[in-house]
């Protein structure tokens, strides 16, 4: 195997790995955002009855597991994917 097959073959490795490990951190994500929107640490998201801040507060924290999970899975095909389209000759 040449060079440049070795080249590609390690970077769509990196890049599934990527992607692997944001599937991996999805439970312990999941489970830390549940536990700071708790009524225990005073952030209190099931309360009717808070600020407006406070419930932006519990909108954001509630979007995070979709960003951080999304942006890992987003890097790892970037990578996959530029690789294989701009591999070079």
């Amino acid at each position: 195997m040449n060079k440049k097959g070795s080249v590609l073959i390690y970077t769509m490795m990196i890049g599934f790995l990527i992607i692997i490990l944001a599937l991996a951190l999805a439970p312990a994500t999941s489970s830390l955002i549940t536990e700071s929107m708790s009524a225990s640490t005073g952030l209190n998201c099931t309360n009717p009855v808070i600020s407006n801040y406070d419930k932006a507060t519990c909108v954001v924290v509630d979007l995070n597991l979709f960003y951080f999970i999304g942006a890992l899975i987003f890097i790892g095909g970037v990578i996959v994917t530029a690789r294989i389209m701009f591999g070079g000759e």
